[in-house]
């Protein structure tokens, strides 16, 4: 080739190679740019060239292969944990994707979108902040994960607090922020309402899981004493008369259950001395204690935590870690009632403590849906839900082995 053909030639592919120095400027704050090689002469440009050496090597002398440039970060960053792309930083990237910084809604929208500099109002900011938390309670819920089956107990030795509608719907949630496996179980004693508000009308539930629980090995038997629910939660209640629940079917259910679903919820009786409780504190990971603003709903909760760390062992360690859960059913309720409910459950050593807004559909007393429920109330539950999990992930965290019967 003539030498006007190599100029030409190194020319153009000298300009392509230069062109890849020119980086934009947003960029450098993220990715750092590649070492990049120089074209001296129109016979490199045309190599394939892996790194350039520092200097000349010495004559009868072999070239030392040399490392990349390092960062200047002397600790080695994970980009896999830490880069938003992986998830690492997730509240970084949706505080910038999801908070714009102009107005969305209503007139200050209307000007921002005519290109005006109008900021959101505070309606809009608090309607941000809401769903923005809202994202970070149901990642909570979505992301937990545990080496075995986890369970929730739901229980209030007194009646009419509403733990069949905290059990189906705190395990709705669950089941639908995670994508189902999630089964919701009756242990009371005698049949309870478990089966009536919840959707669906099975034809085999709890009474024939139990005389059946030897025979049942594969996911599709299981199903067949289900009521499958809009949420992809699976309720496991009483279709009829059914005898007397004993703690040893309890646990026989129980392992069964944990052998196809990732989370067991238990709807429980009235009588906290009973053998089908105590079978069900056996297999529990976390308690969870419905309340109404009533003197009686909360002192006898706080006896059933008194009792469980009289015990000792596990027992204690599920009383330190519960959960209220209040409800309002529409009746009057009077503030000062509200703030001494709050004080005693404190004192009690109740860890936290969730407000369940009014809700004609939960006071209907009728089949819960969960899509049917307001969004204030919906929210509330995801809310319930996410502080479940945290709990849950501490107690199986904290027992490196099976702590329960088995």
């Amino acid at each position: 080739m003539s030498d006007t053909g190599r100029t030409a030639h190194s020319e153009v592919f000298g300009a392509a190679d230069r062109a890849g120095d020119y980086i934009e400027e947003d960029t450098l704050h993220t990715i750092p740019a590649p070492p990049r090689r120089k074209a001296n002469n129109t016979a490199s440009a045309r190599r394939p060239v892996l790194e350039a050496p520092a200097s000349a090597p010495a004559p009868g002398e072999a070239p030392a292969m040399q490392e990349a440039p390092s960062v200047p970060s002397e600790t080695p960053t994970d980009l896999a944990s830490t880069s938003v792309l992986f998830g690492g930083s997730a509240a970084g990237l949706a505080s910038a994707s999801s908070t714009p910084a102009k107005a969305t809604t209503g007139f200050r929208g209307a000007l921002a979108r005519l290109g005006l500099p109008v900021g959101p109002g505070a309606a809009e900011l608090g309607e941000r902040l809401r769903t923005e938390l809202q994202t970070t309670h149901e990642t909570t819920v979505r992301q937990a994960t545990w080496t075995r089956a986890v369970s929730v107990l739901v229980n209030n030795p007194k009646g009419g607090t509403g733990k069949t509608p905290t059990a189906l719907l705190l395990g709705g949630v669950l089941a639908a922020i995670r994508g189902g496996s999630v089964a919701i179980l009756e242990v009371s004693d005698d049949p309870g309402a478990l089966n009536f508000r919840a959707e669906g009308n099975p034809l085999l539930g709890l009474g024939e899981l139990v005389r059946d629980v030897d025979h049942v090995q594969t996911a599709g038997r299981l199903a067949g004493y289900t009521a499958p629910q809009t949420s992809f939660a699976s309720v496991i209640g009483s279709t009829g008369r059914r005898d007397r629940l004993t703690g040893e079917s309890v646990v026989a259910v129980a392992n069964v259950i944990d052998g196809f679903y990732s989370i067991r919820i238990m709807d429980s009786g009235n009588v906290p001395t009973s053998s089908a409780f105590r079978g069900a504190v056996s297999v529990s990971d976390v308690l969870v204690i419905p309340v109404m603003n009533a003197g009686d709903s909360v002192l006898e909760a706080i006896q059933l935590l008194e009792e469980l760390r009289a015990e000792g062992g596990p027992s204690a360690e599920l009383a330190n870690r519960a959960i209220a859960i209040r409800l309002t059913d529409g009746r009057p309720e009077n503030d000062a009632v509200r703030q001494e409910v709050e004080r005693l459950l404190s004192q009690a050593g109740v860890s936290a403590l969730h407000e369940i807004p009014y809700d004609a559909h939960i006071a209907e007393r009728g089949q819960l849906t969960l899509s049917r429920l307001n969004p204030a109330t919906r929210d509330a539950f995801v809310a319930a839900a996410a502080s479940v999990v945290r709990s849950l992930q501490t107690a199986v965290s904290a027992a490196p082995t099976q702590n329960r019967k088995a």
